[in-house]
């Protein structure tokens, strides 16, 4: 066994100029090696049993003498720059192969050929990549697969059925492809699955009712085009679920039916559907729950009022990964300890009535989005216990009342939006985080003020200003009446010569209008005004 992992080596990568016959184990994954990969390297190292190479700056293609090393068991390959195919003789020689990750480089093309003999392989991690076409069939031979790992490639096809037939599958993880057709039925038989992972692809149709694996941890299908409801039997039992994120699909029906029997949920996440109906007192249940997100579907009705501190709380070292809008970014968190984060978001629905008071007992919350619905009554006082909130939105309702000053104690807070509601007085001091507020966290409110906002009167001062507005509105500015006066004077007199100089026609009735007009004064001043005898 030889290791050099994380020694900060670098230079090509060359082999022992004699051959290590005994050498079994070589790790040097982790350093600044560059270059290719010999080809000679299964004369050099023949017994070798485990090569981990990732995590360097190796280019190239891989070597197809690697299906000359009979007893390579291990083969991790990652985090390099190499290029072309996966070798033939690779995927035909290396028959005790049972670990082998070539993810994160720049392969391309097919996945294996039919000509394929990894049929020991436990661990496939081939994500990163530039593989297209579909899932190929010959890894149906590996019946021992516990891990496939095919995300981020450009795959396409639909998902095999003979995937449920891998029965010993923990992992399933291939989003961020363009995989399609309905989820196999045949994967209510994976009774092992632990992660199932095919979102941001283009998977259509309803979820089995019969898939319920007993050790199912995490579900991620969000941003296909599911429809139809969930009902009892899709997850039924499954108390060892932590994550169920079905976001970005075309789900509608109600939440409550079955979402009462998943006692370890973590994060549920079903925003951007058509889900209906009321939000159910039956989350208050999941005393696990940290991250609730229902955003963007067409629930309606109160908020339950049993949400306290024992609904939404941290939680230690979940690994997970979801996305999440938070401070006007959306994150997308993969296998990170998400010990820090939680969050409620029940906006763009068409929620009524006040807002409980028992979320201000959730005190570990770092999210809370309530915008966009019809929400009334005031902001709670209670708001001000949640010491860790960084966002806090409940624009577009119609709250009304003052916001209460207590919130200057949320010292954490980076977004704060009351935007479009019917409050009023003055806003909390213009301190602390408060003072990083500007009139967009307000606007929409006539009758808020105080920094940055207008100054608030006293109403002394207000009366004697509206009567300062009455007296001013009976006064004619002279200066502006003149100017205007002169003005349209000067467009009419313009617009008479242009319009004469250019038709004939009106020229000349213009014209005879004056001539007119002349000898009728004549006459009238002579026949009325001239003495008579002054005209013999």
């Amino acid at each position: 066994t030889l290791s050099l992992v994380n020694d900060s080596l670098g230079g090509p990568f060359r082999l022992p100029i004699h051959s290590h016959k005994r050498l079994g184990m070589l790790d040097i994954s982790n350093n600044n090696f560059r270059g290719h990969i010999p080809v000679e390297i299964a004369d050099v190292l023949p017994s070798l049993y485990a090569f981990n190479n990732s995590m360097n700056a190796l280019d190239g293609s891989i070597p197809s003498s690697f299906g000359n090393m009979k007893f390579l068991q291990f083969l991790d390959l990652s985090n390099n720059h190499l290029t072309g195919e996966i070798p033939e003789h690779l995927a035909v020689g290396c028959v005790n192969l049972r670990f082998l990750a070539l993810s994160n480089n720049n392969l391309q093309g097919h996945m294996f050929s039919r000509n394929f003999n990894l049929t020991n392989l436990k661990w496939l991690q081939l994500e990163g990549s530039r593989f297209v076409g579909e899932i190929p069939q010959s890894l149906s031979k590996c019946s021992s697969l516990e891990g496939l790992y095919l995300n981020n490639n450009s795959l396409s096809g639909k998902i095999p059925r003979w995937l449920g037939n891998l029965t010993r599958l923990q992992c399933i993880i291939m989003p961020n492809n363009h995989l399609e057709g309905p989820i196999p039925v045949e994967f209510c038989q994976l009774d092992l699955l632990q992660i199932l992972d095919i979102s941001d692809n283009n998977i259509s149709g309803s979820l089995p009712s019969c898939f319920h694996p007993l050790s199912i941890k995490q579900v991620h299908l969000s941003k296909n085009m599911l429809h139809g409801q969930l009902k009892r039997g899709t997850f039924f039992n499954c108390s060892s679920l932590v994550t169920l994120d079905l976001s970005y699909n075309r789900l509608n029906g109600s939440i409550s039916d079955w979402v009462d029997g998943l006692s370890q949920l973590s994060h549920l996440i079903l925003g951007h559907n058509n889900l209906e109906g009321e939000v159910p007192i039956q989350l208050c249940e999941l005393n696990q729950l940290q991250l609730l997100d229902l955003s963007n579907n067409n629930l309606h009705g109160p908020i339950p009022s049993c949400f306290d501190n024992t609904t939404l709380h941290e939680k230690k070292q979940i690994r997970e990964k979801f996305e999440f809008t938070t401070k006007n970014i959306a994150y997308i968190y993969q296998g990170k300890v998400l010990s820090l984060l939680s969050g409620l978001d029940l906006s763009c629905n068409k929620l009524i009535g006040p807002i409980p008071l028992q979320i201000g007992n959730l005190t570990r919350i770092q999210t809370l989005n309530l915008s966009h619905n019809n929400l009334t009554g005031s902001i709670p006082s209670t708001f001000s216990n949640l010491k860790y909130v960084e966002s806090l939105d409940l624009s577009n309702n119609k709250l009304n009342g003052k916001i209460p000053h207590q919130l200057v104690e949320l010292k954490t807070l980076e977004v704060f939006s009351v935007a479009y509601n019917n409050l009023s007085g003055e806003i909390p001091e213009w301190t602390a985080q408060f003072a990083t507020f500007n009139e967009s966290s307000y606007e929409g409110n006539t009758f808020l003020c105080g920094l940055p906002l207008p100054i608030c009167r006293s109403p002394a001062t207000m009366s004697e200003a509206s009567i300062g507005n009455e007296r001013d509105d009976n006064l004619i500015d002279m200066n502006s009446f003149f100017i205007t006066f002169t003005t349209s004077y000067v467009i009419v007199i313009f617009a008479t010569v242009i319009i004469l100089y250019v038709n004939s026609y009106w020229r000349r009735r213009w014209f005879y209008f004056v001539e007119m007009w002349i000898t009728s004064s004549y006459y009238f001043v002579v026949d009325n005004l001239i003495p008579t005898r002054f005209c013999h």
